[in-house]
């Protein structure tokens, strides 16, 4: 059974979802393909920190106004050095910038339900993906759905499928250049019913590890501690992982942190990942199809929307007649952006863990970073810029690598 359509999105997560709305306020054709259920693209529990650029797209995408409703714009957040804290205003020191906390799991709540209100193409559980004809002229996808072989002719596609999605795959391992650093440590995470222990996040860095004090409403909290990747979570009962928050986030903390049982607990995996290019003919990669942040600092959705909002201009542009250059730079262009956020991640990362075999020398670098933090007006602006989102890069590489590395 062959259909056509303008571009076809595989992937339903955040990012296929918000360039799929933008498509279709620009007035371009799409379908969205995602291998999963509804209920489980919907169950997904991620992370929530939204830069000020991700809220002004989903306001262009006309998907903010729950976000407005019950979103909690922070001016700031704070850092501990055991156990004693020093806040970063992020809108005083970027002119005005603040970020939002709003679950990754209620924008796809919101996007998922504008795509049923207007009915448009969105099918889950769309099994055997596969991508066809990417470098030629009329590129196409076959799939499986509810038994029936079908295929959808396109001019172009759009891989938001994430890290262990297809479409990274259909870009021959010759013309991928792959970058990655895996860390040696993980983050146990919890998910409560209870009020969180401060009105803005609290990143910790502790002599017994990284601790994070997050929530998702004045009613949910999300607290996350470092653990090696061996440990097991039939090991951190709930009281322990309480009594574990309190000792890393500091006395001050502990004493406002309301306790109460787990209605998610998990360990993640820490990594950084870049592939490179992020187009091959009229295959476009998006989000972590392309790029893997570790959660420090909340980079991974922003990162992913700033994919999307260039993409989504690019093809606006194409299908208005304006021309291919948009097309033509978007990976460059993201590209440009994602190393800034890479690089911002990893040194935030290393700012803020101890890290395993550290050397008496390297802890006390890492102590010194962070008093200088603490004294440094112009310290802190670096951080604060790079924590409220840095704007979308020009066309060019941007980060220093030759032309042949991203070709």
């Amino acid at each position: 059974m062959l259909h056509r359509t303008q571009v076809v999105i595989i992937g339903a997560g955040p990012a296929g979802l918000l360039l799929s709305q933008l498509l279709h306020r620009a007035g371009i054709d799409c379908v969205v393909l995602e291998r999963r259920s509804r209920a489980y693209v919907e169950s997904r529990i991620r992370a929530g920190v939204l830069e000020h650029g991700t809220v002004a797209l989903l306001e262009q995408a006309g998907a903010a106004e729950r976000l407005h409703r019950e979103g909690l714009p922070h001016d700031g957040f704070s850092l501990a050095l055991d156990g004693e804290t020093f806040r970063i205003d992020v809108r005083a020191l970027t002119g005005g910038r603040t970020i939002t906390v709003y679950g990754q799991t209620e924008v796809t709540a919101d996007l998922i339900g504008l795509h049923v209100a207007r009915g448009a193409p969105l099918i889950f559980e769309a099994e055997d993906v596969a991508l066809h004809g990417v470098t030629g002229s009329q590129p196409s996808v076959t799939y499986r759905h509810q038994g029936q072989a079908r295929e959808l002719a396109c001019d172009f596609i759009a891989g938001c499928d994430g890290f262990l999605g297809v479409s990274r795959s259909a870009i021959p391992e010759e013309r991928r250049q792959e970058f990655q650093r895996v860390y040696p440590f993980g983050w146990l995470g919890i998910l409560a019913d209870t009020p969180p222990c401060d009105h803005e996040l609290i990143y910790s860095n502790h002599a017994r590890g990284f601790a994070l004090a997050s929530m998702r409403s004045p009613q949910r909290s999300r607290y996350y501690i470092q653990v090696s990747m061996q440990e097991r979570l039939e090991e951190w009962p709930d009281e322990r992982l309480w009594d574990e928050l309190a000792i890393r986030l500091g006395p001050a903390a502990a004493a406002r942190m309301t306790r109460g049982p787990a209605i998610e607990k998990s360990i993640a995996p820490l990594r950084s990942f870049v592939s490179e290019p992020m187009r091959h003919g009229r295959l476009f990669l998006a989000g972590d199809a392309a790029h893997i942040v570790p959660p420090t600092g909340a980079k991974g959705l922003n990162l992913a929307a700033a994919d999307v909002g260039l993409l989504a201009e690019a093809l606006a542009e194409h299908y208005a007649g304006h021309g291919d250059s948009g097309l033509d730079h978007y990976s460059e262009r993201a590209l440009a952006r994602v190393w800034k956020a890479e690089r911002f991640s990893w040194w935030f990362t290393h700012l803020t863990h101890r890290l395993p075999n550290m050397d008496g020398f390297a802890l006390r670098m890492q102590i010194s970073e962070m008093i200088y933090l603490r004294e440094s007006r112009a310290a802190q602006t670096v951080l604060a810029e790079n924590y409220a989102g840095l704007p979308m890069a020009a066309a060019g590489h941007g980060y220093g690598a030759p032309p042949a590395a991203a070709s």
